[in-house]
């Protein structure tokens, strides 16, 4: 007996994946007899689970929903890495918060609170604010709770209300998260100049410039017309530059982020101007102030590639009531079985299924096909699309949160909680990359001036220049920015990635498995050949099939039916129509007894050619049924399942790729042989269920040790390929969308076209190969500058352009996965 739990119970669990990893250990520890599968959705617990054990975990998960409380916040003005990290160690110190969640990308934060005081949230808001980020609280769908803090440590709330405040709770909502005051420009870490921004014409986000620049301009006016009083006037411009700067570094540094990139400005600063070089000090600041607000801009042009996908979600339905009256109201109203008008032009507010009408609808939002779809009666569609013709009437399937565009956001809003393995590596790389130019920047300071004698303040000059490249942004921001570019770019074209780690490993595959019914081929029979023997043409034969096979719905009769459609054949009158259990169908066409079926189970006694014919059919696959009239056959017929169209092309692309596919299917040896021969393929046939998992073991190893197992991934449809989906290094569902499909793969294609399969193992080895680019960027330039400032080639200004220029080149690398081609 095995106990299964939804976390949809626990709303405090649900939110939050830390929650859930640690009320699983926590039970696996208490039930180590048991076994214990937690996914996004679900806890299962295998074993003996009587009501002692149910108690038990039930217990456990009502203690942790109720002692924690998770609250978000929208923050604007993170633009890199380093900027996670200083809000993640800043509340991690804070006794009340239990986890932490920090979304560059998103621009979120999410907390789980010991306790859930007004006045413990608001606290941490002003926390926020003091490291120079401006923070709104919300409920976790994007609605506002409270006024924004102040930005910067500003210390006048009201100061800055005026323009954050005003646009009300939208403004504040997670679709509007990035505070561009509609300049196009993220909001700067500055921010702490509320007296500025009363009379300011220039966008928020220069601030800081503006400040650096006036000050900078003021200390040399002062100096040119009271020439004793320059390098006073200079230095005290330089200084004043810097103050928001520093305040910053004070605030990083009490709320335990020492090593911040504004402590190292302010260490460089104050060293510069002591050592007699005030005009080089200001000129730093002014364009560290420039550098940020480019690293702003190219964070946010990464963040549009998720956020243009909640555009999407339509704002409104029209309800159609009981009466028929129609009604206006938010598409989270909708729920399962409400009726909702579409009309041309407008997107449909939820999953569900065409019930009146027919138009050709777009749904380019979530398959990346340009061409709407024409769609019937009964065509299942997906929130999102536009109705490009005619007005339709939709049953909804799904409600609110549960579409398929929501599945999507919130995989793509997700992926950074899966970070890829380069990722987790390069950010524990980072943690000691910067107290390790702290001590080579001591050392260039002191060893040549006591060990040699040379001059101090040249020596203080380049340690302060190697200070400045310590900032390990674009390093940390190298592969987050590229895995998010590339999971964006891969939503738009359909194709569904649970994450960095995911997109990293499928690029390693080397071998696919493919499951062959409802992947391979098109999960349905199909006529491939007609045979007659007697007067009658082929057309006659099928003709005469069609009209008796109407009478049931079976997959062959179906696919019989469907064939005399694409013909335009014209169907006699059946008279007497009825089907013969286990055997097939019978019936009178123009006084004559028809039956069509197979032969033995009619116990219908064949010629040889009939025989012959129908064995081949059989040996290659098909399954053969006879037309029989007054008990003489007059026509046999070839059905067999076909490979999607296309098959063979998605497994050429593959082939070009380097990756060897392989199907694994539970067919009989000679089916399989045929469809392996025709797609051009290597095949393990007469499997079970396990036997599949065992194969999947075998084509990782593949003769090699276990310490060098070839990746390989296995594609189903995410319906009875499941366990073989979970045991593959990547499973891939194809044609998905169901829930089993979502929980089960690492990715899905949302459009069920095997192509796609290809296309997304060439997105993952660009994503692979723009990380080793941006890697190479972040490393070169440092280490290149680095040995250039020991050298004194290089100055205090080369430094910050070395490393807010790497920053932002790193970002634009990423971004070319974001603009990537269609097929790509």
């Amino acid at each position: 007996m095995s106990l299964t739990i939804n976390w949809r119970d626990y709303a405090e669990l649900e939110a939050c994946s830390r929650c859930r990893d640690f009320v699983v250990q926590g039970l696996r520890k208490d039930l180590a007899d048991h076994e214990i599968e937690a996914s996004e959705r679900e806890l299962h617990i295998a074993g003996e689970t009587g009501a002692g054990v149910r108690e038990q975990v039930e217990n456990s998960l009502r203690a942790r929903n109720t002692a924690i409380h998770h609250r978000h916040w929208a923050v604007a003005g993170m633009d890199c890495g380093s900027c996670v990290a200083k809000i993640e160690k800043a509340l991690q110190r804070r006794e009340e918060v239990d986890c932490v969640d920090v979304s560059m990308m998103r621009e979120t934060v999410m907390l789980g609170l010991q306790n859930d005081r007004p006045q413990t949230r608001e606290d941490i808001s002003k926390t926020l604010g003091k490291l120079g980020y401006r923070a709104t609280e919300h409920d976790g769908r994007g609605a506002a709770q409270g006024k924004s803090a102040c930005c910067g440590g500003c210390g006048d709330a009201d100061a800055t209300a005026s323009d954050h405040d005003a646009a009300g709770d939208d403004h504040a909502s997670y679709n509007n998260a990035s505070h561009d005051h509609a300049h196009g420009l993220p909001h700067s870490h500055g921010g702490g100049l509320p007296l500025m921004r009363r009379f300011a014409p220039w966008p928020q986000a220069g601030d800081e410039i503006a400040w650096a620049a006036i000050c900078l301009l003021m200390g040399w006016a002062v100096g040119a017309f009271v020439p004793v009083a320059e390098p006073y006037a200079l230095s005290a411009g330089a200084i004043l530059a810097a103050l928001p700067v520093m305040k910053r570094a004070l605030q990083l540094a009490l709320n335990g982020a020492l090593f911040s990139i504004e402590f190292l400005m302010s260490v460089a600063v104050i060293g510069a101007v002591a050592i007699g070089d005030p005009l080089e000090a200001g000129m730093v600041v002014l364009l560290f102030a420039i550098g940020e607000s480019l690293e702003g801009v190219a964070a946010g042009q990464a963040r549009n590639g998720v956020k243009s996908l909640l555009k999407l979600s339509p704002e409104k339905a029209r309800r159609i009531a009981s009466d028929g009256t129609r009604q206006e109201v938010h598409p989270s109203a909708l729920a399962v079985d409400d009726s909702v008008e579409v009309r041309p032009g407008e997107r449909i507010p939820a999953d569900g299924v065409l019930s009146r009408g027919q138009a050709d609808i777009d749904n380019s939002h979530l398959t990346g096909e340009s061409v709407p779809v024409a769609c019937e009666e009964g065509s299942e569609v997906f929130a999102g699309a536009i109705v490009t013709d005619r007005p339709i009437e939709v049953k909804v399937t799904r409600a609110a949160g549960q579409t398929m565009l929501d599945r999507v956001i919130q995989l793509v809003e997700e992926s950074e909680k899966h970070k890829a393995p380069v990722e987790r590596f390069v950010a524990r790389f980072a943690r000691i990359y910067t107290p390790i130019i702290m001590g080579m920047a001591a050392l260039t300071v002191l060893v040549p001036p006591l060990l040699f004698g040379l001059a101090w303040q040249e020596w203080i000059y380049r340690g302060l220049a190697l200070l400045l490249i310590g900032c390990p942004c674009a390093l940390v921001i190298s592969t987050p920015a590229a895995v998010t570019s590339a999971l964006a770019r891969a939503a738009r074209i359909g194709l569904l990635v649970k994450g960095g780690a995911a997109l990293e490993t499928i690029g390693a595959v080397r071998k696919i498995a493919f499951d062959k019914t409802g992947t391979l081929t098109a999960g349905k029979p199909a006529l491939v050949g007609i045979a007659t023997f007697g007067a009658q043409t082929e057309d006659e034969v099928l003709a005469i099939a069609a009209a008796l096979e109407n009478v049931t719905s079976h997959p062959l009769a179906r696919a019989v039916v469907s064939a005399a459609e694409e013909r335009n054949l014209t169907l006699p009158e059946l008279a007497d129509g009825r089907t013969i259990a286990g055997a097939g169908v019978e019936g009178r066409v123009e006084g004559a007894y028809y039956q069509v079926g197979a032969p033995k189970r009619l116990k219908i006694d064949c010629d040889d050619a009939v025989t012959d014919w129908m064995n081949r059919e059989e040996d290659e696959g098909s399954t053969a049924i006879a037309v029989i009239r007054d008990d003489i056959v007059i026509g046999a017929l070839a059905l067999r399942d076909v490979p999607r169209e296309d098959a063979r092309k998605g497994l050429e692309m593959l082939n070009k790729l380097g990756v060897d596919p392989v199907m694994l299917t539970g067919d009989a040896k000679r089916v399989a042989q045929r469809l392996a021969a025709d797609l051009g393929m290597s095949y393990r046939a007469e499997l079970l269920p396990e036997d599949k998992l065992n194969a999947l073991k075998e084509l990782g190893t593949d003769g090699q040790t276990d310490d060098r197992r070839t990746t390989v991934a296995m594609v189903g449809d995410g319906i009875n390929d499941a366990p073989a989906l979970k045991a593959a290094d990547i499973g891939i569902a194809i044609g998905g969308g169901t829930d089993i499909a979502l929980e089960a793969a690492d990715a899905v294609i949302v459009k069920s076209r095997l192509t796609d399969v290809a296309v997304l193992v060439k997105l993952s080895r660009q994503a692979r190969r723009v990380i080793r680019e941006n890697i190479g960027l972040a490393l070169g330039l440092k280490g290149i500058f680095l040995i250039t400032s020991i050298l004194g080639m290089t100055g205090l200004w080369v430094a910050v352009l070395a490393d807010t220029g790497a920053t932002v080149l790193v970002t634009l690398n990423s971004l070319r996965l974001l603009w990537g081609r269609k097929e790509s």
